[in-house]
């Protein structure tokens, strides 16, 4: 936490024959820097300007859109391209202590260009020759993320109507309220330590000059609650209606006597008096409001406590002995935006679509700047696009460790533009839980599941993107001794789409599947995998094996198993959609001499 101060401004003054050191060219650099700063905490705030979405792409990988953030001290936060990182690979997250993070963005500064200096400082040879602009994630607990302090104003007034070392409550009403508006009194308990002290409280309140929801100028205010942890609060509203005309000293009450706050065992009456005071005056709310902001000083804006970094999103998560898993992305209520005059015609046509434009009725509207709203998709938040297929890399005979062995070029399918792919192996096993084959994907470093034995060779992977061909090419460097002479894997693609990109072919909501996914045969027997097709027409399919030795199949879907037995996979695919695709298992034994046909 820091304060915002950036000024007093003092910039360099030249004249003939003036020595300039590299202290001159520094406070020239810094009081552009700081002006820039200064006019975009006071004209901006803090918060997202454009993208910086957080989507959880697995269990334990997020990416974060490109996009453009101001932090508290109006340095501009810029990342150019979209950003997946592992979870455990995000600082911060070494030091989590909950289930509950905050992901957050930071500015940073990072020297660069090594360049020869003639002047050594400390025998020092080499000075940064540059200093690059970015932005990095950070993680911290939810309950430990800075909150956001706002500069001290007279908008509320207020009244402390009863305190102890458990709790304290607190009396808010607006200091200015419009002639006829309906205005918001809010009765605040906050718990100030841990005990186990139960807390409630009956309060007479009474107001001449505004009325409560019933009509009357008195009401009866009952809180009977208990907050197990410091810091925690109850909150209660109460709306009332002020009066038609001007009152320059109108006040609620609470009335001695009639008010009582019990906390656990211990009863205590209100003494004497408490009243909150407001003027009624002939002004509408954001004429108030804007009076109200602006009359806050500069001084007290620019020492105002801030963070260092804004908040994205937080992070449900789950742990276990072994590992953290993301549950969850939640943006809503974490992430703050800012409001640029920029957008202000965007947001004008957007407001068309909820009947209203500055105030107006959606019938007044020209049809032409109704139209105009299809053109701004842009502004609607989009979810990743994704594929998935098999990869397979051939090794050939000569399968020596620390060979590197490549796949084809493998069209993904989500056109051009960046794409993240990953790789991962994917088998059929039984499960110890359900009794059951079931399908599961590793993806990393193979060799950290050891104990199960899985039946893949030990490979170091990566994958060679081609951004302006819209496909990949897939590295494997084996590690240890094999016999495998081809090496598959499942390749998953991400992608955010920007304006107007779109699948290759829109595929969505079309789909097949096997019927049955699963069947168990004997080996050397064959059996027909039949299709349903989920909202599309029948269409031509392609039949193939996923791995070497496991049976045959013919191009119109009839399997033979092989003599040995083992769990096959069958991929059937759409001949000319070929991102349509499934899978089927068989399940081959042998069956003993005691079994019939019929079984």
């Amino acid at each position: 936490m820091r304060n915002k101060q950036l000024f007093p401004f003092e910039r360099n003054r030249y004249y003939v024959g003036k020595l300039l050191t590299s202290a001159d060219f520094q406070a020239e650099q810094t009081y552009f820097g700081n002006k820039r700063r200064f006019l975009n905490e006071m004209l901006f705030g803090a918060g997202v300007v454009c993208g910086l979405g957080v989507y959880a792409l697995d269990d334990v990988s997020l990416m974060v859109e490109s996009g453009v953030a101001l932090d508290y001290l109006g340095r501009e936060l810029v990342l150019d391209t979209s950003v997946v990182r592992k979870l455990n690979a995000i600082e911060g997250f070494e030091t989590l202590e909950s289930d509950r993070a905050c992901l957050c963005l930071r500015y940073t500064e990072t020297p660069g260009q090594p360049v020869y200096t003639v002047n050594r400082r400390e025998q020092e040879e080499y000075e940064m020759n540059r200093l690059c602009e970015g932005a990095s994630l950070l993680l911290i607990d939810a309950d430990k993320a800075a909150a956001i302090g706002r500069p001290e104003n007279e908008f509320f007034s207020r009244a402390l109507l009863y305190s102890n070392e458990d709790y304290v409550v607190e009396l808010s009403i607006p200091a200015f309220i419009p002639c006829g508006s309906r205005v918001r009194l809010t009765v605040c308990v906050t718990k100030l330590s841990n005990s186990a002290a139960a807390f409630s409280m009956e309060c007479v309140l009474q107001s001449p000059a505004l009325a409560f929801e019933d009509g009357t100028h008195e009401t009866t205010l009952v809180i009977e609650e208990t907050l197990p942890a410091q810091g925690e609060q109850i909150v209660r509203p109460l709306w009332l209606a002020a009066q038609h005309r001007p009152s320059p000293e109108s006040v609620v009450i609470a009335e001695p006597g009639r008010t009582v706050f019990r906390v656990g065992q211990d009863k205590t009456p209100l003494q004497e008096k408490i009243a909150v005071r407001a003027v009624i005056e002939q002004a509408d709310a954001d004429e108030i409001i804007e009076r109200e902001l602006g009359r806050v000083s500069l001084e007290s804006r620019a020492l105002v406590a801030a963070p260092e970094y804004i908040c994205l999103a937080e992070l449900s998560l789950q742990r276990t002995q072994n590992s953290c898993m993301i549950e969850a992305v939640r943006e809503k209520g974490i992430k703050q935006f800012v409001h640029t005059g920029a957008d202000e015609a965007q947001r004008r046509a957007l407001r068309a679509c909820y009947g209203y434009v500055g105030g107006a009725s959606a019938a007044a509207v020209p049809t032409a700047e109704v139209r105009d709203t299809a053109a701004m998709g842009a502004l609607i938040p989009r979810e990743p696009l994704f594929t998935t297929g098999l990869c397979e890399i051939p090794l050939g005979g000569d399968v020596r460790p620390g060979r590197v062995f490549y796949s084809d070029e493998i069209v993904h399918g989500l056109g051009k533009g960046d794409v993240f792919v990953s790789l991962g192996f994917e088998y059929l096993a039984d499960d110890p839980k359900t009794n059951q084959l079931s399908r599961s994907t590793i993806y990393g470093n193979v060799a950290l599941f050891a104990d199960e034995q899985l039946p893949v060779p030990g490979a170091e992977l990566a994958v060679k993107v081609m951004n302006d061909r819209g496909s990949f090419i897939a590295a494997a460097k084996i590690l240890e001794e094999t016999v495998n002479v081809l090496l598959v894997r499942r390749w998953t693609a991400y992608k955010i789409p920007a304006a107007g990109d779109h699948l290759e072919r829109d595929i969505r909501g079309r789909r097949i599947s096997a019927m049955p996914p699963t069947i168990v045969m004997g080996t050397r027997e064959s059996h027909y995998f039949n299709v349903k097709f989920h909202n599309m027409e029948p269409c031509t399919l392609t039949y193939a094996l996923t791995e070497k030795g496991a049976g045959e199949i013919t191009r119109d879907g009839v399997y033979t198993a092989p003599a040995r037995e083992g769990v096959y996979e069958i991929q059937i695919s759409c001949a000319d959609d070929p991102l349509i695709s499934t899978y089927a298992y068989a399940v081959v034994k042998k069956k003993d001499g005691t079994e019939t046909e019929e079984e």
